[in-house]
């Protein structure tokens, strides 16, 4: 027991400092500010994942046909504005350029070809008379180096106030995406005179397949597989369950809630990407009910793993006055799990900065680590009070089970390690067509889980021998045994003898009779 407090502490201090998920997203911008960085002030227009489009996009481009799949990928500037205050309008001439802005749009593994970087480590964006003769840069335009041999990339558009106006529209037009990569893309002013513009409009991101972002695109056959999955497990124990339902257990119907509740979430989940693939936008409906049903899922699943750890059903009839303590965090984890999982997924993940996330991640983390304090502390009393009672059939259930718990709590505690691994050496998320899988991991594990658990508990004739029983003989293995060998030798001697039926009944109990029966 000792040990599974040790691993149970480990993973509770592993996912409190744990990394940040984050997914690419949709960029919308709403009168957005610039903010200074070095000598230039930027606004970071959005990253993204993108693939390459196909060769025969590339070659039939103009004549490629309309639609989603279509094999074009590209970043589109739609309706896309910059706004000056009037009073830095009004202080420039009356004709001319008046004002320049920079939309960079870079790959990033390019990053270092932007700006200039002293020896001092300071990295200057903006071209300066100093810096012309060390690297031939155009003085009052952002730094940029082009590859060596394609000087389309890093691509800069140039974008300039007329006159006194105060604002200035982009055209609509398509950058191609000739190679896959992580890109950025960064709207850059060097001129002071220009801090307060702010930026309206949206930027089109898509992929040869559609409109999911790149580091989303492998979700979509992935919801469809666990769809499927989650399907085949309710008809197998739907049909255990039609077939027993008479020695139904309380706790086989909880687990009956949670299959019901995965397969509604996998189904809900590829249905809306399936729907933002095709029309690059998520219908905020569809979007939070998925969220919805997800966070309804976690939090169930987390209770029905400790009420099972506590024995529930098995050792006492009613959770007693611990009913009130599960459910209340219970709910607590289901709301913070909503606003989380809400908040990454209606609008854009880019629109959350650092200390935002980590205020949505950390209550999250911290009850998760509560729960899982709690299972393994219960699952130790759970296991103590059967080997009291001698319970031998129990008693190996509960060790099947928290041998899985284990198994489940090395697996998590290894694979955060390996994310937080990856994530630190890989600042720049040059890694991003993996990073699907992460997200994967949990499902598949939480999938693993809920199986093992529909294996040690799915209904059979012999369901309620692992009911809580206030008749049933403490040492029920060895009892069973005599008792078969009496009734055998009785049956040969002619002797009829009767059966003592056995209650059932195991969730009639109030409160105060559970706690007289546990004492």
């Amino acid at each position: 027991m000792a040990v599974l407090g040790r691993l149970a502490c480990g993973l509770a201090v592993v996912i409190l400092v744990s990394g940040l998920l984050a997914d690419a997203a949709v960029h919308e911008y709403n009168g957005g500010k610039f903010f200074q960085a070095s000598d230039a002030f930027l606004f970071r227009g959005g990253r993204e994942g993108l693939f390459a489009s196909t060769p025969e996009a590339v070659r039939r481009w103009v004549d490629i046909p309309r639609g989603v799949a279509n094999g074009k990928a590209y970043i589109r500037f739609d309706n896309l504005k910059f706004h000056r205050p009037l009073s830095e309008a009004q202080v420039a001439p009356i004709a001319g350029q008046t004002g320049r802005i920079e939309a960079l749009l870079f790959e990033v593994k390019d990053r270092d070809r932007i700006g200039y970087a002293s020896a001092s480590n300071i990295r200057a964006f903006c071209c300066s008379p100093e810096l012309v003769q060390r690297t031939g840069c155009n003085p009052g335009h952002i730094i940029v180096r082009p590859r060596d041999g394609d000087n389309q990339w890093p691509r800069v558009v140039e974008i300039n106030f007329i006159g006194n106006d105060s604002s200035v529209a982009v055209a609509p037009s398509e950058i191609h995406i000739t190679a896959p990569g992580m890109y950025y893309l960064w709207f850059v002013i060097c001129d002071k005179n220009l801090a307060g513009v702010a930026v309206t409009g949206t930027t089109v991101w898509k992929n040869p397949g559609g409109y999911l972002p790149g580091m989303m695109m492998p979700y979509l056959n992935f919801y469809a597989l666990m769809s499927i999955a989650y399907l085949a497990l309710g008809v197998v124990w739907f049909m255990q369950y039609a077939r027993f339902w008479r020695d139904i257990l309380q706790l086989q119907n909880c687990i009956t809630a949670v299959i019901a509740l995965s397969m509604l979430e996998m189904a809900t989940w590829y249905f809306d990407y399936v729907n933002f693939n095709a029309s690059g936008f998520r219908p905020y409906g569809t979007t939070i009910w998925a969220a919805t049903l997800g966070a309804l899922r976690k939090a169930v699943s987390r209770v029905l793993v400790l009420i099972v750890a506590m024995g529930y059903g098995v050792v006492r009839p009613t959770l007693g006055g611990l009913s009130g303590k599960v459910m209340a965090l219970g709910a607590g984890y289901f709301c913070a799990v909503e606003l989380l999982d809400v908040m990454q997924n209606v609008g854009a993940i880019d629109d959350l900065n650092s200390s935002e996330r980590l205020f949505l991640v950390l209550p999250v983390a911290v009850l998760d680590a509560i729960f899982i304090l709690w299972i393994f502390s219960s699952l130790s009393k759970t296991l103590s009070l059967l080997q009291t009672k001698r319970s031998g059939s129990k008693l190996e259930l509960y060790r099947k089970f928290t041998n899985g718990m284990a198994l489940a709590v090395l697996v998590s505690v290894a694979w955060i390690g390996y994310e937080m691994y990856v994530r630190l050496s890989d600042p720049y998320n040059e890694r991003w067509e993996a990073d699907w899988i992460t997200g994967c991991f949990w499902h598949l594990l939480q999938y693993a889980l809920l199986c093992a658990i529909c294996v040690l508990w799915a209904p059979s004739l012999n369901s309620t021998r692992y009911a809580y029983s206030e008749d049933a003989p403490e040492d029920d293995d060895d009892v069973a045994l005599t008792s078969a060998i009496v009734a055998s030798a009785k049956a040969e001697a002619g002797t009829a003898s009767e059966k003592r039926p056995i209650n059932t009944d195991v969730f009639s109990l109030e409160d105060e009779v559970e706690e007289g029966k546990l004492e």
